[in-house]
């Protein structure tokens, strides 16, 4: 049970280690009025960040865009531009700080490779725009009232010196050069990014479900099932498929982590079926884990009892995730092929359970019926009297 224990352990701390290099800064991000967007995306390049709330009745889009790590000497700016990802014909939000300390934000289109970085309209309308500078960070606030065809489109964004409010040029190589992307308000999809958006939250949601439930469940199942037959195998089975199921649990609560996150960040947004039945899974896996801290010895008169409950919440488990996952297809409609490939997996676990159950009945019927003659053996040898030579056990 210790080898078994830091098992456990060892996934814990290998999971915690990959759930916090892919978490995206972003998604922690907070702001000094309690604002929340539905989507944000890590910018990569000049340590850059964009919070984004598509209204598709009011076509508004509301961002925040933030740049951290900067001074109150250097300007920010973030555009987009519908001819591409460049300078020339971008429609920019620009804002510093003034003479008088304080964040100021204007508008500004990029017509020229030699802005004025004056103050201008812009193709579309912004009915608000402001700015803060908090902990040598600058973040834009702003509404946009664009048009369906900006709705994909190219995003810019820079940073560059301020003297006596006058903007100078920005830097002209390194990360200056690779601040350029792609982003769609209406999906959440985001290009040339590490993206934090809704639409890769819910990839990662799907990918840890799949991995967690669907497929490291059924193998930890196949594993207590059918190594254990083998007298050679004990108690290496048991050790398996504690750091399997172990690690579908703890994966799978990531998983379901996520797709709560996912739930508050979507408001009218309701998938009654697919929340439920992942609320059960959690609950019935939550009681796997008491069922492994709670079992009795081979010889105690309440260990039937418990396999029938360990058995029965484990099958009942395995046939919801497939259940549900399927359901996660149906919402996420990622490509055929993800879906087949997962399709395929299930045949394949399936030819190799089916191919195990029939050997293993094969390996218990041949003990059984050994064990019979054995035990037949031995009592014609009793009631003979002949020994094992062939010989009576009376004396000549």
């Amino acid at each position: 049970m210790e080898k078994a224990w830091k098992i456990v352990l060892f996934s814990c701390l290998v999971v915690s280690f990959l759930a916090s290099s892919s978490a995206q800064t972003c998604l922690t991000q907070t702001f000094s009025n309690n604002k929340r967007y539905t989507n944000c995306s890590d910018l990569p390049a000049l340590n850059c960040f964009l919070h984004w709330t598509y209204n598709q009745t009011a076509e508004t889009v509301e961002i925040a865009f933030r740049h951290t790590g900067t001074t109150s000497s250097r300007w920010s700016a973030w555009a987009i531009n519908p001819a591409g990802p460049r300078m020339q014909g971008s429609q920019a939000l620009v804002a510093f700080v003034n003479s008088s300390g304080v964040a100021h934000a204007f508008t500004t289109s990029i017509d020229s490779m030699g802005p004025s970085m004056q103050q201008s309209v812009l193709s579309f309308d912004v009915p608000s725009l402001s700015a803060t500078f908090e902990n040598n960070e600058m973040t834009i606030f702003a509404v946009l009232r664009i048009s369906g065809n900006l709705l994909s489109t190219s995003q810019v964004w820079q940073e560059g010196p301020v003297t006596n409010d006058r903007l100078g040029t920005h830097p002209i190589g390194g990360a200056n050069l690779q601040s350029t992307g792609s982003v769609n308000f209406l999906t959440g999809q985001t290009g040339g990014s590490s993206s934090g958006s809704r639409t890769r939250r819910r990839n990662v949601h799907g990918v840890l479900n799949t991995v967690s439930w669907g497929i490291l469940m059924p193998l930890g199942a196949i594993t207590a099932r059918y190594m254990k037959v083998f007298k050679s195998a004990d108690p290496a089975w048991f050790y398996l498929h504690v750091a399997c199921q172990s690690s579908a649990y703890i994966v799978g609560v990531a998983g379901w982590a996520t797709g709560i996150k996912l739930g508050s960040d979507s408001p009218g947004v309701t998938q009654n079926t697919h929340r439920n039945i992942g609320i059960v899974l959690f609950c019935l896996g939550t009681l796997q884990v008491f069922a492994l801290l709670l079992r009795p010895k081979k010889d105690h008169k309440y260990r039937f009892y418990w396999n029938i409950y360990h058995h029965s919440i484990g099958y009942t488990v395995i046939i919801l995730s497939i259940i549900n996952i399927f359901e996660g297809f149906d919402i996420l409609q990622p490509d055929d092929k993800w879906e087949r490939i997962y399709i395929g997996i299930l045949i394949f676990l399936g030819i190799v359970a089916t191919l195990l159950e029939a050997f293993t009945w094969y390996i218990v019927l041949r003990r059984r019926k050994t064990g019979s003659s054995d035990k037949h053996s031995h009592t014609m040898n009793g009631a003979t009297g002949l020994n094992g030579y062939g010989a009576t056990g009376q004396g000549v």
